[in-house]
């Protein structure tokens, strides 16, 4: 298929209807003219011939011929006898040399006769003729004519009149086409500029300002993309970023230890050991790198089967609670006393619970309280501990990944607990209240 620029297509279509339209008026406007022109005369002829026809079966009291002019056309009605042959008789009212060349015209063919009504151009000008029987001489016309000559030249001058407006309206229609085209078409220009300069990488925001409000949603929209693509842009440099940094210092401590046993300066069963445990370390980061890719891709299983929510925390908490007990820290229950159901992959669940549980834990002075509840269509899960809570600092980034506060781990674990959280539609908040506070709703429809 040829393309065509928007602004061509746009002046092509305007400039079209516009001719179509126009040329449909004048047309419409014409043929009204016609016809209104053709009635008034052939009502005029048929007068005509009524009041011969009288005046001539009836001379004393017969209707009288009306020799004043159509208010309307502003012309005289003539009349004439004429032969079955076209031959003229005589003319009884109006212009002889006229009557003459019509029956010329009757008498070689051009004008059949006996015609209700037809228009014959002479000498003297067009006229308009009608033909009825003489109801006194057998084989006779009454032969009514009007000279049409100045209607058709005011039909003509109007046909020119006509066209002359068409044309002036083609132009200006062309003119306000190219305006109207060039005020659209410019604007989509822009925006495809904008979009392919995003597409190379320049997610620079553009300022942008159009009359159209269409145009300035879209401008607003694509700067809001742009700067939402930035901003995950510079999320995944700073996630590369820290993935190298974590992983470097597993990776150097096998290879100083690979190297000691290789060296002969290390005692192999001790370096082996670290290796190991620092591999375990290794796989364990990556396992984790990984789900929370597939998170990222909203790889939620949808189709999980609903589980009981208080058995799910129940098991994340017997994971952790050996190593809080050795700490002094026990744990205190909230639940609803019936079945909190919600349909989460069980694995999905205790990465989200577990990581929570094990930060709480990990920061927790003597307590965890946990809860569990349903109410008016909402799953809320609370899990609280009694620590220091927070800084003000790492709050707003607590959920960011890699990003490690006081005391953290690989900065990973509270991130896919938020990626687990919107994977299934739910929300997952921090905040401070005598300790640290998490807070995890799933809407159940």
């Amino acid at each position: 298929m040829k393309k065509r620029h928007l602004r061509t297509r746009i002046l092509v279509t305007l400039v079209g209807l516009t001719c179509a339209v126009l040329v449909a008026v004048a047309l419409a406007f014409n043929l009204s003219i016609r016809g209104y022109i053709r009635s008034r005369v052939s009502a005029q002829l048929s007068s005509v011939s009524e009041s011969i026809s009288d005046e001539r079966h009836d001379p004393k009291g017969g209707k009288s011929f009306d020799v004043r002019p159509d208010r309307i056309t502003g012309v005289r009605g003539n009349a004439a006898i004429f032969t079955g042959n076209g031959e003229l008789i005589d003319v009884l009212h109006g212009d002889e040399t006229a009557a003459r060349q019509i029956a010329a015209l009757c008498a070689n063919g051009s004008v059949r006769m006996g015609v209700k009504y037809t228009t014959v151009k002479t000498e003297s000008g067009a006229f308009a003729v009608s033909m009825e029987p003489d109801p006194v001489q057998a084989g006779a016309y009454i032969v009514s004519y009007v000279d049409v000559t100045s209607l058709t030249a005011l039909t003509a001058r109007v046909n020119i009149v006509l066209i002359i407006v068409i044309l002036a309206a083609i132009l200006v229609s062309i003119l306000l086409s190219r305006h109207f085209a060039r005020s659209l078409a410019e604007p989509v220009q822009s925006l495809s500029d904008f979009a392919r300069d995003i597409g190379g990488g320049d997610l620079s925001p553009r300022e942008l300002d159009f009359k159209e409000v269409e145009f300035s949603r879209l401008a607003d929209s694509m700067n809001h993309m742009a700067r939402e693509l930035d901003e995950s842009k510079r999320r995944q440099e700073t996630f590369f970023q820290n993935v190298s940094h974590e992983l470097r210092t597993p990776l150097t401590s096998i290879r100083g230890n690979a190297e000691g046993i290789a060296y002969g300066v290390m005692d192999p069963k001790a370096a082996a050991g670290v290796i190991l445990s620092e591999s375990d370390r290794l796989a364990a980061m990556v396992d984790e790198i990984l789900y929370l890719s597939r998170m990222d891709r909203g790889a939620a299983d949808t189709s999980a089967e609903p589980i009981d929510l208080r058995e799910l925390l129940s098991l994340c908490v017997s994971e952790h609670r050996t190593e809080a007990e050795k700490r002094g820290i026990g744990f205190e229950f909230d639940f609803d006393e019936e079945p909190v159901i919600f349909p989460i992959k069980e694995t999905d669940g205790e990465k989200l619970f577990g990581n929570i549980i094990a930060n709480a834990a990990r920061y927790a002075k003597s307590r965890i309280n946990v809860s569990c509840r349903e109410a008016e269509g909402r799953v809320c899960v609370i899990i609280r501990d009694d620590g220091n809570g927070i800084s003000e600092n790492d709050l707003p980034r607590v959920f960011e990944r890699f990003y490690k506060g006081e005391g953290g781990k690989h900065g990973i674990g509270l991130a896919i607990a938020k990626s687990v959280a919107e994977a299934y539609h739910g929300s997952l908040e921090a905040e401070n209240d005598n300790g640290a506070v998490f807070t995890a709703v799933f809407n159940k429809n």
